[in-house]
């Protein structure tokens, strides 16, 4: 499974005209309507034939008109170890960066879902520049909302994944213009789910209306709790600033 899952991320590109194609995994083919096909999507659909290229989603004539993002974003991937002489960097590599709603979606429908991902294994969405490590500048003064999801049979994990995603490229989990959020992150345990949202400061004021948004967002009861913990990179646990929302 994990090679399986490496493979389809591995294989995910996007060209430069900004069409999402690969051959196998990535692509989804427009196949010919019965009889009221229309005529200008056969077209495509031939020209693509006769020059051997995948065919695309967004190979259609009609699929002209692209949404831009607000900002760039760039999705990370960590894969499970195999060895103990494998070091961080080894394990974190960069899968793609998109600006469109329109390639998120190509990207997003194409990559393995939540719950096939192997144990050990994340996903980060970071906005462009940003590295998923408390080591980067941007990330270094803050810290991160988090919940543990510890039933996993129970949890719609696809869901909640999608809902915080969109969310964070949406750019509407935080009402005002701080641009406090980093990125979003996907753990996946042996006994557990976690999704944390990564801030680049560990200012109070600024941060509890956007962790109660987010605890909105993975439908968390009102009586359960999500908590912000700073990175600190260095300090002890008890060291550490936290409070909960």
């Amino acid at each position: 499974m994990t090679e399986e899952v490496s493979q389809k991320l591995n294989d995910l590109t996007i060209t430069d005209d900004k069409k999402i194609i690969d051959d196998k995994t990535t692509t989804t083919t427009l196949t010919k309507s019965t009889s009221n096909t229309n005529s200008a999507t056969d077209s495509t659909t031939n020209n693509n034939a006769q020059s051997k290229e995948p065919v695309s989603i967004f190979s259609s004539k009609h699929f002209t008109a692209y949404h831009p993002l607000n900002s760039k974003w760039t999705l990370w991937y960590t894969k499970p170890p195999t060895n103990r002489n494998e070091s961080w960097n080894d394990l974190l590599k960069p899968v793609i960066t998109f600006s469109t709603v329109e390639e998120f979606w190509g990207i997003y429908n194409a990559i393995p879902s939540a719950n096939e991902l192997p144990i050990k294994s994340d996903y980060h969405l970071f906005k462009e520049g940003i590295r998923p490590e408390w080591e980067d500048v941007v990330n270094s003064k803050g810290g991160k909302w988090a919940y543990q999801f510890k039933e996993k049979s129970k949890v719609d994990i696809n869901d909640l994944w999608m809902r915080s995603v969109l969310a964070l490229i949406g750019e509407t989990i935080e009402e005002n213009e701080e641009n406090e959020v980093n990125g979003v992150v996907l753990n996946v345990r042996k006994v557990f789910y976690r999704i944390g949202l990564w801030t680049k400061s560990c200012d109070k004021k600024s941060l509890e209306p956007i962790g109660k948004k987010f605890k909105t967002i993975l439908k968390i009861r009102d009586d359960d709790q999500v908590e912000f913990t700073s990175h600190d990179d260095g300090d002890t646990t008890a060291s550490k600033k936290s409070f909960h929302v």
